[in-house]
């Protein structure tokens, strides 16, 4: 553990506010859970993220849908990539998202793009991996609340995802949500 020089006050409510830099630092937003760990004298606050409590449900998840695809699969949480199957997996593993992802996951929507129809294909990662030529992105939704995404991309010249690639990001999303239902 790194120690930071801050320190600060419990209040009579048990409170204790994580200055502003840190929470920027590591990505954590209003609303977002944490879970709390304690060893002897020492309390440890983690960024909870529930689809990474399911460590190997998703990473086979995502193996399959590499299978049925024949496409780089990818799994992540509202933080990183959890996941990635196929080629280009080492451009991605444990990468944090990017702005874009963000704004896909906090809007829930599912997204689409082709680039050989000159569709805009958005970067994953923070890194912006390169090669991508069409991607289908699924965010996963149980209970109101975004935990993660789906994605499915190709870096095949001309490749085109179709409504087939996104019914099978949604059919994994849909799995993996009703993980926590």
């Amino acid at each position: 553990m790194k120690a930071t020089g801050i320190v600060r006050r419990i209040d009579e409510l048990g409170r204790v506010v994580i200055p502003k830099e840190i929470r920027r630092t590591l990505r954590i937003k209003e609303g977002d859970p944490l879970e709390i760990f304690t060893d002897r004298d020492e309390l440890m606050l983690k960024k909870y993220s529930p689809i990474a409590t399911l460590e190997r449900f998703s990473k086979a998840t995502a193996r399959s849908l590499n299978d049925l695809s024949g496409k780089l699969a990818v799994i992540c949480d509202t933080d990183g990539v959890l996941h990635a199957f196929g080629d280009g997996k080492k451009d991605l593993d444990g990468k944090s998202l990017s702005e874009d992802m963000d704004k896909i996951l906090k809007e829930r929507r599912s997204y689409i793009a082709n680039a050989a129809e000159g569709g805009d294909i958005l970067p994953l990662t923070s890194s912006r991996e390169e090669g991508v030529t069409a991607q289908v992105i699924v965010p996963i939704v149980s209970g109101g609340d975004c935990l993660g995404a789906v994605a499915v991309l190709s870096k095949e010249d001309g490749a085109k995802m179709d409504g087939g690639d996104m019914n099978l990001a949604r059919l994994t999303a849909d799995i993996l949500a009703n993980q926590f239902e």
